[in-house]
C-alpha cells in the first residue's frame, strides 16, 4: 500500500480528502441500490443487444507496435450513429479482443491506449455519444461539465445510460467485425477484455455487470462512485458540476442513484483489476475506492500516487501499471481464441 501524499497545488480544497491513511480508503463504502436497479439495467442492455450496430471498417490510419488501426463507425442505441477506431494485428490471427473506454473530453486518437495488453489482439476504441470529434451528436453538449449534467432529470433520458448502451454495442460492432471473436459470451467462446479510465472507468462499472461477453476487466480511476458521497466533496471535475445543479435541484440523488458506478459493482462478478489514486483533484479518490471496495468478484488493486495530476515518479507507476495489465489479463483471459 503507498504511503500518504502531500503536494503543492493551487486548489482551494484538499485534493486527498482527508483520507490521510490509506487503509481508510478501503472502508468506503457503495451506496445501496435504490428499487428497480437491477431491471432498470437488464432492461437497457436487452434493449442494446437488440441494436444491429452494422459497423463499417475505414482505411488504415496509423500502423505501429504491430497492429494496423482504422477508423470505425457503428449504430448504438437510439438509432446514434458513432465513430472511433479499431486496431487490429498486423500478422497472425485475433486471439483476444478489447474494449476500450475513454476519459470525459473524449477521444482524439487511439493514443497510448494502444497496443492492446495482449498479443493479439483485436481492439475498439469508441467514441460515445457526444465525446470528441467521432462522437459528436446533435443536442448533446461537448464538454465535460454540460454533458454530465445532459439529461440528468429522469433515469430514462440521462445521457449517461446512453454513453453505457455505446460500450454494449461498441462490443456487438468488435464481435461482428472480427470473426474470432463472434462467439463472445457463448459456452466456450472467447471472452472480451475491458480498459476504462476516469470517465471510461466509471462506465465500465456500470456496463459490465450485465454483459457476460466479457471475462475481465481494468478500470483505472473510477468516476461515479458513491454519488451521495461525491455530492460533498468539491473537486475540479465534471463532478463540480452535479454538485452545482444538486444545490438547486436537489432531487438529482433519486436519478444519480441509478448511475452509481459503486452499486454497480457490487453486481460485477468477473475479475476486475482497479487502479484507485490517493490524491486526485477531479475524480475524488473515496469514490474511486468506494468502486474497488464493492466489486463482488475476484479483485485486485493497485494504489497509484495521484491521478488526474503530473507528479515525480508518474512514469515508473504507469509502467507498472502496464506490466500488471499484461498479467492480469493474460492470466484471467484463459485459452486464447
Amino acid at each position: 500500500m503507498a504511503p500518504p501524499v502531500a503536494f503543492s497545488h493551487g486548489f482551494p480544497f484538499d485534493p486527498a480528502y482527508g483520507y490521510g491513511a490509506p487503509d481508510a480508503l478501503l472502508s468506503v463504502p457503495a451506496p445501496p441500490a435504490p428499487d428497480g436497479f437491477d431491471a432498470f439495467w437488464r432492461g437497457r442492455y436487452a434493449r442494446a443487444r437488440a441494436v444491429d450496430p452494422r459497423p463499417v471498417i475505414g482505411p488504415v490510419e496509423e500502423e505501429r507496435d504491430g497492429v494496423t488501426i482504422h477508423g470505425v463507425g457503428y449504430t448504438s442505441a437510439g438509432g446514434v450513429r458513432l465513430g472511433g477506431w479499431l486496431a487490429l494485428p498486423v500478422e497472425g490471427p485475433v486471439r483476444y479482443g478489447f474494449v476500450v473506454g475513454h476519459g470525459y473530453g473524449g477521444r482524439q486518437g487511439p493514443g497510448r491506449d494502444l497496443p492492446a495488453p495482449l498479443p493479439g489482439a483485436a481492439a475498439i476504441l469508441p467514441c460515445v455519444r457526444g465525446m470528441g470529434e467521432r462522437g459528436r451528436v446533435e443536442g448533446i453538449p461537448d464538454l465535460a461539465d454540460e454533458h454530465v449534467l445532459h439529461g440528468i432529470g429522469s433515469r430514462d433520458t440521462y445521457v449517461i445510460g446512453g454513453c453505457v448502451a455505446d460500450l454494449w454495442c461498441a462490443a456487438s460492432a468488435l464481435t461482428a467485425l472480427v470473426p474470432e471473436l463472434a462467439g463472445a459470451g457463448l459456452p466456450g467462446g472467447p471472452r472480451l477484455g475491458y480498459l476504462g479510465e476516469s470517465f471510461g472507468g466509471g462506465l465500465g462499472a456500470l456496463a459490465l455487470p450485465w454483459d457476460d461477453r466479457f471475462g475481465a476487466a481494468q478500470l483505472t480511476v473510477p468516476t461515479f462512485g458513491n454519488h451521495p458521497l461525491r455530492l460533498t466533496l468539491p473537486c475540479a471535475g465534471s463532478g463540480e458540476a452535479v454538485r452545482a445543479h444538486h444545490r438547486e435541484h436537489p432531487e438529482v440523488t433519486d436519478v444519480l442513484g441509478y448511475f452509481d458506478a459503486a452499486t454497480a459493482a457490487t453486481r460485477l462478478t468477473l475479475p476486475t483489476l482497479v487502479a484507485a489514486a490517493l490524491f486526485d483533484p477531479s475524480v475524488p479518490p473515496p469514490g474511486q475506492f468506494a468502486v474497488h471496495n464493492a466489486l463482488a468478484g475476484e479483485r485486485e488493486l493497485q494504489v497509484l500516487t495521484a491521478g488526474h495530476f503530473a507528479y515525480r515518479g508518474m512514469t515508473a507507476e504507469a509502467a507498472e501499471l502496464d506490466a500488471n495489465r499484461t498479467r492480469f489479463f493474460g492470466e484471467r483471459l484463459g485459452t486464447a481464441v
